[in-house]
């Protein structure tokens, strides 16, 4: 039963997948159209973020994850490289928390 699932699953994301291409030209979006997809999209990232970033469980994460998040996000912002971006971010978890903070 669950091998049937994943394989419908996986038909119906290419389905979706195909149907973009196939079907796009049909269908003309305003630019403000285009422009409130994008901010949803950004949105939608930024409360991804927030979520993996303040809570664990059921709980608030602690202090240091937010910190080492925070850290790369500024990176990020300033264009670094994308391994400094990891690096630095996990590096700033890692020495909060070997300094007691959670």
């Amino acid at each position: 039963m669950p091998l049937l699932a994943v394989l419908l699953l996986a038909v119906g994301t290419y389905a979706f997948r195909i149907a973009g291409p196939a079907l796009g030209h049909r269908l003309t979006l305003s630019d403000r159209l285009r422009h409130l997809l994008a901010v949803a999209a950004a949105v939608l990232l930024v409360a991804l973020v927030a979520t993996g970033a303040l809570t664990q469980g059921h709980g608030f994460a602690g202090w240091a994850r937010p910190a080492g998040v925070l850290v790369a996000g500024v990176l990020a912002l300033r264009r670094a490289p994308f391994p400094v971006v990891v690096v630095a971010g996990a590096a700033t978890t890692a020495v909060l928390r070997l300094c007691g903070i959670a």
